[in-house]
């Protein structure tokens, strides 16, 4: 839990999260930033699997509200948005985030360790106009572009 008055920069961390192997990259992901300094929001985790809400019998009605208003409310309240691009396309749920941060004017950066794309080698154009330079391939790129907005935010 993270206290009102700390200052690390917060990531909402979108990504595809339907397959163990997806689960354990996003937890990966999650600690790796949370080690560099940021505070994390990662949906599995803080806002729910739907799958989850039903088995504990949570209506699906209510289980879909209840992660859309954690989810909208953790992407309003984070500085940075990090999309998952990895798939031979993103996640459909990602992009109406990636959509709803960019519309809210965050910062939107791209994590593609996948070679697959869809249109000549690119992602969708739609996506590469948000994310512009803002895409690491590794966690090393990853951190270099966290580092260099933690700099431009002042929150170093």
């Amino acid at each position: 839990m993270t206290k009102p008055n700390d200052k690390r920069p917060k990531i909402y961390i979108a990504a595809p999260l339907f397959s163990e192997i997806e689960k354990k990259f996003n937890l990966d992901l999650k600690n790796f930033l949370q080690k560099i300094g940021f505070i994390t929001y990662l949906p599995q985790l803080d806002g729910g699997l739907y799958s989850d809400l039903i088995k504990k019998g949570v209506s699906k009605e209510k289980a879909r509200k209840t992660i859309f208003t954690k989810d909208l409310e953790a992407i309003k309240t984070s500085d940075i948005f990090l999309l998952i691009l990895d798939g031979r396309v993103p996640d459909e749920g990602a992009c109406v985030e990636l959509g709803i941060a960019f519309m809210l004017d965050k910062i939107c950066i791209g994590f593609k360790t996948d070679r697959r794309a869809l249109i000549d080698g690119e992602d969708n154009l739609m996506i590469l106009e948000i994310l512009g330079s803002r895409i690491a391939r590794s966690f090393s790129d990853l951190k270099e572009i966290l580092y260099e907005l933690k700099k431009a935010m002042g929150k170093e």
